[in-house]
């Protein structure tokens, strides 16, 4: 009997729990186009990858506004041309695992990078001699060469020696110091807020249609980018929501194979970017605050070059520059891109734009993983891809110097100019993005403006031009200042 009544309490107290309310759920929850990759910011080559690790983790340098090195984890001294120091500022952080961050944590994260094969951005150190620690707070770095924008390099998130000894697997289960600790990840991911305990949610809705219907329901909360502009239209007129934009920096392009028959002829180059309406393109399938592009970095970068000329749209133009260079019409080509919504969208306004020069575009949309590695093995003809996030001109290195050919570096078209080489080699940047346009190995395209999409209550994210989540740092929900709306 008594057997009998405690399993009947058990079963009053099950249905008693539920019909308890729930506590309300206060995450913030964020819906991704694509989800993050690898948590570990020695290894993250995808964007959403590394603007979570923004949030996880301290680096030594961080930028203003005009793209130049600031200290934040440390300040430096140039005491050679080959040797730099850092010396932590105070108040000393410490990482999720509640160990203090000290200059071996710095000096383990660094030697890391410079083992061969160990990391995909190793080449960005390789020119690092050595790099020890003279103290708990100093940390010195020698080079093989002089390097006046080294500091700028040292943006890697810093991870904790001892677990980089024990061999912890950062890329699923990162363990940093900055204002955003891991929590899980069994399906989304979950962060919380190191000040305050504010948890984040972050689910991949690859669909765009779904993401805005999840949004507009309340199911999530905030949206960031990766929209086509009548969904962010859409939103715009919605009362429980509020839409905010502002220019973007993320540089947009058409790239080539240059060991290509047809496309290592500069002139089938010129005909491509002459064929493409792009102010169309921006008009009609971009959001608000998008802008051309010229160059990999804005015109506002302290490295950037306002004055490279357009290329206008020129059907007739590209015609008589594919007959001049003996191309037969039509000229068929196969685009590569990922099978992203928006990403299709703009190939088939590819496709028509060029038609009418003469050229015939074959779409090939692949899943991102697939798509991704076509290119990195150089097995494609042209595609499309962003830049995002980029802060220093040696991306001009990393995408176009001879000596960054895959592996080495993301020279994936297989740009070979010694003009070229000797310019990035000096650092003259002004002469080197003008080479760069002559030769053509990129069409540059625009730089999308960012937006955030948010349900009413939530406050205080603050957009950047290039896209990151650092919004996530100061959001709040339910402020004081419920007029603001």
């Amino acid at each position: 009997m008594r057997k009998y009544l405690s399993a009947w309490w058990l079963g009053l107290a099950l249905v008693l729990s539920s019909c308890t309310p729930s506590a309300p759920d206060t995450a913030v929850h964020m819906g991704l186009a694509q989800a993050p990759v690898n948590l570990d910011p020695r290894m993250a080559t995808d964007a959403a990858s590394a603007r979570v690790n923004r949030l996880l983790y301290q680096a030594l340098v961080r930028f203003d506004a005009h793209a130049r090195p600031q200290p934040a984890l440390a300040d430096w001294q140039q005491l050679a041309p080959e040797h730099y120091r850092f010396h932590l500022l105070k108040p000393v952080p410490r990482f999720h695992d509640g160990t203090a961050l000290t200059a071996y944590d710095v000096v383990a994260t660094y030697q890391s990078l410079l083992k061969p094969g160990v990391s995909p951005l190793a080449a960005e150190f390789s020119h690092i001699r050595k790099v020890w620690a003279v103290d708990d707070a100093t940390i010195d770095f020698t080079l093989d060469a002089a390097d006046p924008e080294f500091p700028a390099r040292l943006i890697i998130g810093i991870l904790p020696a001892h677990l980089i000894a024990a061999g912890h697997d950062f890329s699923r289960q990162p363990v940093g110091s900055g204002p955003l600790a891991f929590v899980s990840w069994r399906g989304p991911l979950v962060l919380q807020r190191w000040s305050d305990g504010q948890r984040y949610v972050l689910e991949e809705v690859k669909d765009p249609t779904v993401r805005v219907l999840r949004l507009v329901r309340g199911e999530i909360d905030l949206l960031a980018g990766d929209l086509p502009p009548e969904l962010l239209v859409y939103l715009q007129q919605q009362a429980a929501l509020k839409v905010e934009h502002t220019q973007g920096a993320n540089f947009s392009y058409i790239g080539f194979n240059l060991q290509d028959p047809l496309l290592s002829n500069p002139k089938v180059r010129q005909a491509i970017a002459y064929a493409i309406d792009r102010p169309a393109i921006v008009r009609q399938a971009l959001v608000p605050d998008s802008r051309l592009a010229a160059a990999i970095l804005p015109p506002e970068h302290w490295a950037g070059n306002a004055s490279l000329p357009a290329y206008a749209h020129d059907p007739q133009l590209a015609r008589e520059l594919l007959q001049e260079a003996g191309v037969r019409l039509p000229l068929t080509l196969v685009y590569k891109t990922s099978t992203d919504a928006q990403r299709v969208r703009l190939a088939t306004m590819l496709q028509a734009q060029m038609r009418e020069a003469g050229i015939e575009l074959q779409i090939r949309s692949l899943d991102w993983g697939t798509f991704f590695d076509d290119i990195r093995q150089g097995h494609f003809q042209m595609y499309s891809l962003n830049w995002v996030g980029i802060r220093t001109p040696d991306i001009y290195r990393l995408a176009f110097h001879s000596a960054s050919i895959p592996p080495l570096g993301a020279n994936r078209g297989r740009l070979h100019d010694a003009e070229l080489d000797a310019l990035i080699d000096q650092r003259d940047w002004l002469a080197a993005t003008q080479r760069i346009h002559a030769l053509l190995p990129y069409v540059p395209l625009w730089y999308e403006g960012q937006f955030v999409a948010m349900r009413r209550g939530l406050y205080h994210y603050t957009l950047a031009a290039d896209g990151n989540w650092d919004g996530l740092i100061t959001v709040t929900r339910h402020s004081t200042n419920d007029h603001e709306d």
